[in-house]
């Protein structure tokens, strides 16, 4: 029988880590660094552009850096956190302050060339067109079980 060394903690962390994904809370293991956050995105896919749409509020446009290299496509920001007074009472601090590094690896048929990104109102789209005349899957194969 072997020996396992006892760590009470653990299990309450990996609890607070997985509710944590679930409700974008930074992991236990990063609560002294509350900065850590990643904001929410949705990635969309028309005829002719792929459409990746990240949620950034409070995050300003001279705090955002998107940049391309070798195919992954990378969002960098941050949010800084509002200068506060000694005589103010805190009764909570839900939202979260610091940097955030998203990277997504782009498919073959992107258009690196052609990328756009914008930001408004707590939005930051980026529009990555398609190649001309890249071949389009077929929208569904069924393949026979045998």
């Amino acid at each position: 029988m072997a020996l396992e060394k006892w760590e009470p903690m653990k299990g309450i962390e990996e609890f607070f880590d997985r509710y944590g994904r679930l409700v974008a809370w930074p992991s236990s293991r990063h609560w002294g660094a509350l900065g850590d956050w990643q904001p929410r995105v949705d990635i969309r896919e028309t005829d002719g552009t792929y459409l990746i749409q990240a949620d950034i509020p409070g995050v300003e446009k001279n705090d955002l850096k998107v940049t391309l290299e070798q195919g992954v496509l990378t969002l960098q920001g941050e949010r800084r956190q509002e200068s506060r007074e000694d005589k103010d009472r805190m009764h909570r601090v839900e939202r979260v302050y610091g940097s955030f590094t998203r990277s997504f690896t782009l498919p073959a048929d992107a258009d690196e060339a052609g990328l756009k990104a914008s930001s408004k109102e707590g939005q930051l789209s980026i529009e990555i067109p398609k190649k001309a005349g890249a071949a389009t899957p077929p929208s569904a194969v069924q393949v026979p079980v045998e």
